[in-house]
């Protein structure tokens, strides 16, 4: 049992009924009988009024049994909260106008799909088209088209932060480097779409929803608001099973609204399950952004100071959790580096574009992509090494706990040795000189580096740094990032673990197993994990949910805290029982035993059997049974306060990362030689699911720096909506990867872990950018927009060809 302790690796209890087809997915789901099946009729359009709806021929067609539009939502629903003070309206139905391609208009029910998407083309939809808007920039003009005029621009949020005297950094630098960075829309391209199964009881106004969604966290209270509903009535339920999300399934919610008004409206149980085209479309995505930065640089390569101002688009409407993605990263917006001066300008734009919303690395992809470009733009205006650049700025062992300038506390770290690991490991020198000769032989060899902070663990208060301190004050602070988790131990020993952070192929069961399994001294393939979420009977609260790698800092300490509130009522059992003070006992392979005399000993399923069987023998103070329930959150985790200081999340990692590559100067072709990828994530809970984790984020971060782009045409119209234009890596695209580990246990945690599996998909699109503006360093090309397409790479060369004659 040894093998199985926390901290090794054990092989996930998930995976036998997924590898044997027993998976239970939302598709599989048939919870109720006489359940009808939905399709969505979706605009053509980027931007339009719609004039008139008839849906007449499709309400007589056979088989069907109702067809719901915008105005049944309209009179059914509230518009969606929105964490801004802009007056935006979004339903789950367009109502008066179309703001993207691809936005639901109408819904169909009926006895099966097939007859559901033949009536769609019975519906008969009048619009007129207007203008359209998809670049940040233009949208930000005073004549540009208007989304919502109610709002009377096209910005939804926008404020202005100010930390440490950022004028004097920049009167007294040596050198100020400034430049604008594009970073592109793509998505998350999940194994499995969205999918909701949805049943409405007018007998006691009960609404059920099963949903792949991984919530519940904010956006419960969200669409029991829009449904007009008590929260009690408003039940989720979430499968154990979710084919991956990587955030993209918060982007459910709307549809879980409409499908409850639908199945409501109708009187019957409605199915929808989406498809790929729907869900390339108009299901969500991570964000496009624009970023101008400018740095305060001394002689030596000291960054002394930074100004940001980063303009999101989030699409046709800004919807819950956004603006959210400007705000994630604002505890760690230096990054990995010592810059004690921050101004920043932060503003989420609409467009006529899918709206976005949560995706693996939450606006850390956005955040590192200009400022660790801009690190080896710094070195290179310098004539220094960039890895002697970033050492000198890099943030210091003995200077843990460090406070950044926007009020992040960053738990522990040793960066310095993480970084040096990362070089070595990419034999960093011996690379150079090779770089040289394959210069003069015409060849373009390029290295990158980059070193990121990992947050983990949402503080929900960093939401409202959204608000005006003034605004905030008029409400209820928020903070924290609770989680609740429950183990209870049946009459006969068994012993059942429920959880509530939804996991999407993470292994959240089997990092559970482990650490029950630990703490009660059994084997922990003997514990089962209940992982499917349901809102009335789980533990959970506002921050309850898969998302922000929460699972290793938050969700495990749940468990923990849960499982050692019972070992402490066995010792309290055994104690009486064995006539020793609990702290005298350990427990061990199934058994209580005194430490300084292993014979006296007692087994747990005698413990467990009084617990049950024998109530009245339990020492004075002891409840019967064993059903013990925690809720963790960290201290640290408080409100902004009025200064727009907030430590934004409960621990941070660090990731450090090498990368060298060659570009084909005739294709624009990339091609990735070596990627080395160190991280510092606390203590590792169990290694074999880390490493997975870290390869699935660095596919995730290599489609955005080479591949991955959700496309539009000047006028709106979406040129991506299938796997034929919507390039993703696949097995054959992974280069060669090398992982390390480097850990410093987090003080914060009670297992010392922190939240690991998104670093690298923040990580790769910057040090992949950094690698290929290395290799054409030679040529004057300037790296700054992605996905480094070949066309894309061949327009830099070709840019640059022309400024040179110039």
């Amino acid at each position: 049992m040894t093998q199985y302790r926390i901290g090794q690796p054990m092989s996930r209890v998930e995976d036998a009924r997924l590898t044997s087809g027993q998976g239970t997915y939302i598709e599989d789901m048939n919870p109720l009988p006489n359940i009808h099946h939905a399709a969505i009729l979706r605009s053509p359009y980027p931007h339009a009024r719609i004039k008139s709806i008839r849906t007449d021929k499709a309400e007589q067609m056979p088989g069907v049994k109702g067809v719901a539009t915008g105005r049944d939502i309209a009179g059914m629903t509230q518009p969606f909260p929105v964490g801004v003070t802009a007056p935006v309206k979004y339903y789950s139905l367009a109502v008066d106008k179309v703001r993207f391609v691809g936005e639901p208009v109408a819904v169909v029910v009926a006895k099966n799909r097939y007859l559901a998407e033949d009536a769609l083309d019975l519906i008969e939809v009048e619009y007129e088209p207007l203008p359209a808007v998809v670049d940040i920039e233009k949208a930000m003009e005073p004549d540009a088209p208007l989304l919502h005029e109610d709002v009377g621009s096209n910005v939804a949020n926008h404020r202005l932060f100010d930390y440490g005297d950022v004028n004097q950094a920049f009167a007294e630098a040596d050198l100020i480097v400034k430049h604008k960075f594009h970073f592109p829309k793509y998505s998350a391209t999940p194994v499995e779409t969205y999918g909701v199964i949805a049943h409405y009881e007018a007998s006691g106004n009960h609404l059920t929803v099963w949903s792949n969604f991984h919530g519940p966290f904010t956006l419960q209270s969200v669409m029991a608001h829009a449904l007009q509903m008590p929260s009690n009535h408003f039940r989720i339920i979430i499968p154990k099973d979710v084919g991956g999300s990587y955030g993209i399934k918060s982007g459910v919610f709307p549809y879980m609204v409409l499908m409850g008004v639908v199945s409501k409206k109708l009187g019957l149980p409605v199915k929808w399950i989406e498809d790929r085209q729907e869900h390339l479309m108009a299901s969500s995505s991570g964000t496009d952004r624009v970023t101008w930065i400018e740095a305060a640089v001394r002689g030596d390569g000291t960054v002394t100071g930074l100004k940001m101002k980063m303009a999101d688009n989030v699409g046709g409407y800004i919807r819950a959790p956004e603006p959210a993605c400007l705000y994630r990263t604002h505890s760690n917006s230096t990054g990995a580096y010592r810059i004690p001066n921050l101004a920043m300008e932060t503003v989420a734009v609409m467009t006529n574009k899918c709206p976005t919303g949560l995706i693996r690395g939450y606006g850390g992809q956005q955040l590192y992509f200009p400022l660790e470009r801009m690190m080896h733009m710094i070195a290179e205006k310098l004539g220094m090494d960039p890895a002697e650049l970033i050492r000198r700025n890099l943030l210091r062992t003995e200077e843990f706990p460090y406070k950044t300038a926007t009020g992040g506390i960053y738990d522990s770290g040793d960066y310095a040795a993480a970084f040096a690991k990362a070089l070595d490991l990419v034999h960093y020198q011996q690379f150079r000189e090779r770089q040289v000769k394959a210069r003069q032989e015409g060849k373009y060899l390029g290295i990158g580096l980059a070193c990121i902070v990992e947050p983990s663990g949402s503080n929900m208060g960093y939401i409202t740094v959204a608000l005006t301190p003034e605004q905030r004050a008029k409400s209820l602070p928020k903070s924290g990032c609770a989680e609740g988790a429950t183990v209870s131990i049946d009459p006969m020993g068994g012993i059942s673990v429920r959880i509530s952070t939804t996991p999407t192929g993470q292994g959240h069961e089997t990092v559970s197993a482990q650490i029950v399994g630990d703490v009660l001294g059994v084997d922990p393939r003997s514990v089962r994990v209940v992982a499917e979420m349901d809102t009335l009977t789980s533990p959970w609260s506002v921050a309850s949910g898969s998302y922000s790698s929460r699972f290793a800092p938050i969700g495990s300490s749940a468990v923990y805290q849960a499982a050692m509130k019972v070992r402490a009522k066995l010792l309290a059992i055994a104690g009486e029982q064995l006539q020793k003070p609990p702290e005298m006992l350990d427990v061990r392979s199934g058994k209580v035993i005194v430490r300084d005399d292993p014979q006296q000993q007692i087994s747990l399923k005698r413990l467990i059997g009084s617990a049950h069987w024998n109530p009245q023998g339990l020492p004075d103070g002891l409840e019967p049974g064993i059903h013990e329930t925690s809720f963790y959150t960290i201290s640290n985790a408080l409100a902004p306060d009025e200064n727009d200081l907030v430590n934004g999340s409960a621990t941070y990692g660090f990731v450090a990362d090498a990368v060298t590559v060659e570009v084909d100067a005739e294709t624009g072709e990339v091609h990735i030689l070596d990627y080395i990828t160190v991280h510092d994530a606390g203590k590792l809970l169990n290694p074999l699911i880390v490493d997975g984790q870290i390869m699935g984020g660095l596919a995730h971060g290599l489609g955005g720096a080479l591949y991955e782009e959700l496309a539009y045409d000047r006028n709106g119209h979406f040129l991506t909506g299938s796997f034929m234009d919507y390039l993703c890596p696949t097995a054959t695209e992974i280069p060669p990867v090398t992982i390390r580990h480097h850990e410093t246990a987090s003080p914060l945690t009670p297992l010392g872990a922190k939240g690991l599996g998104e670093g690298n998909t923040m990580s790769a699109p910057a040090v992949i950018a950094n690698a290929v503006a290395d290799a054409l360093s030679p040529l004057g090309v300037m790296i700054d927009s992605l996905p480094l397409s070949p066309h894309r790479i061949w327009s830099f060369m070709q840019a640059a060809q022309t400024d040179n004659e110039v």
